[in-house]
């Protein structure tokens, strides 16, 4: 789901889906979102439907996001929290679908291991985090394959660790339901 100008999905309908309020199935649609009535509109959601993490993936080296992109996410961010629930972000690099921050920062196209340590990198999970709200502390940086023909452990520690990040959050999430 993209949150774009235009033709990005409505922050009303991930509001939704955070409190399991859309149906297996539903097809998004930026036009029109989703109300009380629709087929795909679940009236009474369970635990089951409801949404336990929230992630959302961006790319570290993109252009500035727009205001109102980063309002959609600051109120859906929001929605998220008064509902119990965390966000995590994935920050990434690369074009499309095929993110990875190795070119986003010098230093970590020179070692990956260098992430952490990267002041590019740094000062932008420092932006977002004010822009939307999200602690700085639930942003990953990540790199996918993309050009690779074997295995990496430095971006399978990257990956995994953002994974079981995630895994802890919804964990806690079900635990809070019991």
């Amino acid at each position: 789901m993209d949150l774009k100008d235009g033709d990005g999905i409505c922050a009303e309908d991930i509001k939704l889906a955070l409190g399991g309020h859309v149906k297996e199935g539903y097809q998004f649609k930026p036009s029109s979102p989703l109300s009380p009535g629709d087929p795909g509109y679940n009236p009474r959601p369970s635990a089951d439907d409801q949404v336990h993490v929230l992630v959302c993936v961006l790319s570290a080296d993109s252009a500035e996001i727009t205001d109102s992109v980063l309002k959609k996410m600051a109120d859906i961010r929001e929605a998220a929290s008064e509902l119990g629930k965390q966000v995590n972000l994935i920050s990434s690099q690369g074009s499309g679908k095929r993110p990875h921050i190795d070119s986003a920062c010098p230093e970590t196209k020179k070692d990956l291991k260098n992430v952490y340590k990267s002041q590019q990198l740094k000062q932008k999970v420092k932006d977002f985090s004010a822009a939307v709200g999200v602690p700085e502390n639930y942003i990953f940086p990540v790199k996918n394959y993309s050009d690779e023909t074997d295995i990496n452990d430095d971006v399978n520690t990257l990956i995994l660790s953002a994974l079981r990040q995630m895994i802890n959050l919804g964990d806690n999430f079900s635990e809070k339901l019991i």
